[in-house]
């Protein structure tokens, strides 16, 4: 474990930020994500996902890494410019004495949720089409908080808490870009009771307020007793409006790495609870997902598979291998070997660790490929965001020092 612990920090200290640090912090504010494997700039759009989670990154390396005032000054610069720009409002900019030529002046069913797209000037192009990024703006006002203990950033944090829980009230889902359409509107998406659960987890622990916990609680609870199914031990994306399944292929659609990051999360919420029952469910679950989510011919984690095991697949680049899933699985073997203490959970860690090893790393440039094909091939096709993302895997290298820091203590 010591030798697990002296890679991961390695990688983090030595390759991942060093890499954001050369290529994607810009000195006007913000970072810049739409940028090639090598590190080349592609263009300055502000995607808000990418802007608010390097938020969380460089608070949180501040806060468990070593407080250095280098990643404490990038936090806050990538904050302001997003803050500088977002929310998004009704009421024209001059009146908040801000430049109107800053930013769109957009309809009220916009209001107080954060762009999705930004240009390096922080104009809006693209507003409220996925509230995903509002989860996001959460999670990162909470790191930058624990970092700088700012109470402006947990007042802006429980201002858009209350916006999101308005969007999740409605007859309908909320916007839940790049995610598929779902096959019917009112239909349950597992990824918005995942996220929330997880941010409004952190906001809870930061805040104390019990509205913001029980909202947790509320996703969490979900994510377990529904998204989880019982009879399959498998994780739905997509669920009917009472909670039924949807035909297949789109209903029995799975996609492991998404489940596996989702119980980590929910693992952290059950251990606030001294909840046993969900860590083992949890901790079954990963080791379900691993299993039918990997490559038996070419190794590596499929991006999702079919819950009844049929050829048919009904998520768009299926077969691909993406960095993410392999990075959140790194972290959650080791979460759950933590609790249960069980051979499998190293095993499954090691065989992951090795596959990603030989074949996400960049060396001549730093980073991990983040797509690559069934064969390991790297390929080029947008997935979801036309981003390099500077989140899941330096997020998952922390959690993972963190986590063997508490093993080899």
């Amino acid at each position: 474990m010591h030798q697990l612990r002296a890679l991961y920090a390695r990688t983090l200290l030595e390759d991942v930020i060093p890499f954001w640090q050369r290529h994607g912090l810009d000195p006007t504010g913000g970072i810049n994500s739409c940028i090639q494997d090598d590190g080349l700039l592609v263009s300055r759009d502000r995607w808000g996902w990418s802007q608010w989670r390097a938020v969380w990154v460089f608070s949180h390396l501040y806060n468990a890494i070593e407080p250095r005032a280098a990643w404490l000054d990038s936090a806050r610069a990538i904050h302001r410019f997003v803050s500088d720009h977002g929310p998004m409002t009704a009421t024209p900019r001059q009146a908040r004495g801000l430049s109107p030529s800053k930013t769109s002046c957009l309809g009220p069913e916009q209001d107080g949720h954060w762009p999705m797209l930004m240009d390096a000037e922080g104009r809006v192009q693209r507003g409220y089409e996925s509230i995903f990024n509002d989860g996001f703006a959460i999670y990162g006002l909470v790191e930058l908080w624990r970092a700088s203990r700012d109470d402006a950033l947990l007042e802006a944090a429980m201002r858009t808490f209350r916006i999101v829980q308005a969007g999740l009230a409605g007859p309908e889902l909320p916007p839940i870009f790049p995610y598929p359409a779902p096959p019917e509107p009112t239909a349950q998406a597992h990824g918005l009771s995942m996220l929330f659960s997880h941010v409004f987890h952190e906001l809870a622990l930061a805040t104390g307020d019990a509205e913001v916990r029980q909202a947790a609680d509320v996703h969490h609870r979900r994510v377990m007793e529904l998204f989880l199914r019982s009879d399959r031990g498998l994780l739905l994306e997509w669920l009917r409006a009472d909670g039924g399944e949807f035909a297949p292929p789109r209903g029995t659609a799975v996609i492991p790495g998404h489940a596996i990051e989702s119980m980590w999360f929910q693992m952290h919420i059950a251990r606030e609870h001294n909840d046993m029952v969900a860590l083992d469910r949890a901790c079954e679950a990963i080791r379900r997902h691993l299993e039918i989510g990997w490559d038996q011919e070419y190794g590596g984690l499929f991006y999702a598979v079919d819950a009844d095991g049929e050829a048919e697949v009904g998520w768009p680049f299926a077969e691909a291998k993406l960095w993410w899933p392999h990075a959140e699985a790194l972290y959650a073997t080791l979460l759950a070997y933590e609790h249960c203490r069980r051979d499998w959970c190293l095993e499954w860690h090691e065989r992951l660790r090795e596959w990603s090893y030989t074949h996400f790393p960049v060396p001549r440039h730093g980073e991990w490929y983040q797509k690559l094909d069934r064969r390991g091939q790297p390929f080029a096709d947008v997935v979801a965001l036309p981003v390099k993302d500077p989140f899941h895997l330096p997020r998952a290298l922390m959690l993972c020092v963190e986590c063997l820091d508490r093993l080899l203590e």
